[in-house]
């Protein structure tokens, strides 16, 4: 078995491992089993002796401390093992296109998919670069098997190689991070980590220490059913009244329509029958002011609605998903400050930023584990376009083992 970043990488995508909101259990797919089970065989070849997989689908595993020093940090790595539910994650087959030298990448599973420079425009920054990618059927599943395999392949140089000084250090592999649901058993007490990075973001040298704040929310409505032949004056469909709901919603907060620190209002699924139909939504904001002020707007447009049914009735639930990270990691900003020298270190420019969305992290910092997030190289996540390079996994790579020396250093 190999062993660079890039091998490991490719081993890991061409399994399976989508989630699924609509299930009830933990993991959502006994799939993503699958892949923890390839992980934690993994780990304890490259000496990780305690590397297993829990009833709940979670991976633990620890590189021993191999420093005379008793006050340094426990740190933990984590990244997920499962795919997002938006696209294809069946049968991936990744290709390589080695030495890019620049232009639009073609994918040969799908004539009309197509990876055009203008349109990815860190591809300008990957000349001489080894670009992987699906064949345009699937998803890649850089998001984010590519954080798996920068930590596998940064735990195994730092146990082939002794002489690099460091503490404790933590393995955390989550399944349904997509789902919102990553951490949700996550037993902090057993990490025991004093705090966290996952491996989830995209541009090489990207620190992101803020995330959107989340809620989601469910519309159940109940109309009033008749045949509709008698129909005239008595029915109110609930497939219409979950139209006209949607359709009030407002066009400038779409996610389509909203970027930077704008937050959203987002339909994801709408489903029923003329007598009952239910709408989800998820809601998004850099400020949890920012969540119930749609959440308000919403319910007082759902409300408008109803008035022109007055035989229907519905219920509005809110349920809160996780919170901007900013609020922990503030607190303790030598977490981050760490992460921006070990980006320069591994010879790169760090890039402060946000995410537009949510990481494990986000949840694990207000559960005690404050958790900023490292970029994994990735893009065009979530999409048959999504792309990567291998000497950007190569350089997370530098920054987990610099991390490691950094945090043993200064302690």
């Amino acid at each position: 078995m190999t062993d660079t970043v890039t091998d490991r990488f490719l081993r890991y995508v061409v399994i399976d491992t989508q989630s699924d909101a609509s299930s009830p259990t933990q993991p959502s797919t006994s799939k993503q089993l699958t892949l923890g089970r390839v992980l934690v065989e993994e780990l304890l070849e490259i000496g990780l002796s305690d590397a297993h997989l829990d009833e709940h689908g979670y991976v633990y595993a620890t590189v021993p401390s191999n420093t005379g020093k008793n006050n340094v940090p426990v740190v933990c790595f984590c990244a997920h093992m499962d795919t997002a539910p938006d696209f294809s994650g069946t049968n991936v087959k990744p290709q390589v296109i080695r030495n890019y030298q620049g232009g639009d990448i073609a994918l040969p599973g799908h004539e009309t998919r197509v990876i055009r420079e203008s349109e990815h425009r860190e591809l300008k920054n990957q000349i001489g670069h080894d670009i992987i990618t699906s064949d345009g059927t699937t998803l890649l599943g850089a998001d984010d098997k590519a954080g798996l395999a920068e930590i596998v392949t940064a735990a195994k140089y730092l146990m082939d190689n002794p002489d690099i000084k460091h503490g404790a250090i933590r393995l955390l592999f989550t399944p349904d991070e997509e789902i919102a649901r990553g951490v949700e058993k996550v037993d902090i007490q057993k990490l025991g980590a004093d705090f966290g990075y996952t491996l989830d973001g995209e541009t090489v040298g990207t620190i992101e220490d803020e995330t959107f704040s989340a809620d989601a929310v469910e519309i159940a409505i109940t109309g009033v059913a008749i045949h509709p032949g008698f129909a005239y004056g008595k029915m109110e469909n609930a497939i219409r009244i979950a139209g006209a709901i949607v359709d009030r919603l407002p066009k400038h907060m779409a996610p389509e329509t909203t970027k930077g620190r704008d937050g959203f209002i987002h339909p994801t699924d709408l489903s029923g029958s003329m007598e009952k139909a239910k709408i989800s939504l998820i809601i998004r904001d850099f400020a949890d002011e920012g969540l119930k002020t749609k959440e308000t707007l919403l319910e007082d447009i759902v409300k408008d609605v109803m008035h022109d049914y007055p035989g229907s009735t519905y219920t509005f639930t809110v349920i809160e998903q996780y919170r901007n990270m900013k609020l922990v990691l503030d607190r303790h900003p030598e977490i981050v400050e760490n992460a921006i020298d070990a980006i320069k270190r591994a010879g790169l420019t760090p890039n402060r930023g946000s995410i537009r969305g949510g990481t494990d992290g986000s949840r694990l910092s207000f559960m005690g584990l404050p958790c900023p997030n490292i970029f994994a190289g990735g893009h065009a996540f979530h999409s048959p376009l999504e792309w990567v390079s291998s000497q950007d996994m190569e350089k997370a790579v530098d920054t987990i083992v610099e991390l490691a020396k950094l945090w043993e250093e200064r302690a």
